[in-house]
């Protein structure tokens, strides 16, 4: 028996973003081409040749991730033994770009197996190709902190970065008192 009132479960369900909905399909037809390019390799070059080309990729992006998680490792000792905060530019000590993640991802990318993601992969590598990568994921990530609403994680993310421009945090309570206000005990210390 309907009643023409909405399932409660159904009318607090909140609507599903595009990228959950079309990311599965992205996947799937990623999958279908890395397949399909495969096979026409195998075709023209035989199956050796496809099973050198992806033995290669994955000695190569292991090589790869070996050495920008090695480099990403070096500048966190760098930044912790001066007393900073490590900057994730990539240019502490090594090699220009976007840093040790975008090499990484690029090193996971030759990993796969498939001409497609090796391609991205290679194109990765190419430190002006991840300073541009780097710089639009950097404007996506500040616009999307700037359209969060206030009291989120966003603003927190904005209240630091104002806040405490050198990574050092004073601990420590603020007292305003007022004009007018009569001059209050001191407080005793926290630390007892």
């Amino acid at each position: 028996m309907t009643t023409g009132a909405p399932n409660p479960s159904t009318a607090t369900r909140p609507r599903r973003s595009r990228l959950r909905t079309f990311l599965p399909l992205g996947v799937a037809a990623w999958l279908v081409l890395e397949i399909w390019l495969l096979t026409l390799v195998a075709d023209a070059a035989g199956g050796f040749t496809v099973f050198l080309l992806l033995a290669a990729g994955f000695v190569l992006g292991a090589a790869v991730v070996k050495r920008a998680g090695r480099r990403a490792f070096q500048n966190l000792n760098e930044a912790l033994q001066r007393g900073v905060a490590p900057s994730g530019d990539g240019r502490g000590g090594g090699g220009g770009g976007g840093g040790s993640g975008l090499m990484m991802l690029g090193g996971l990318l030759l990993i796969l197996p498939g001409p497609v993601s090796d391609a991205a992969g290679l194109l990765l590598l190419l430190p002006p190709v991840r300073k541009a990568v780097a710089r639009r994921a950097e404007r996506a990530v500040d616009r999307r902190l700037r359209r969060v609403a206030p009291g989120s994680l966003g603003d927190a993310f904005q209240q630091a970065r104002m806040h405490r421009p050198d990574g050092k945090v004073v601990q420590g309570e603020v007292i305003r008192e007022e004009p007018g206000d009569a001059p209050r005990e001191p407080r005793p210390p926290l630390n007892r």
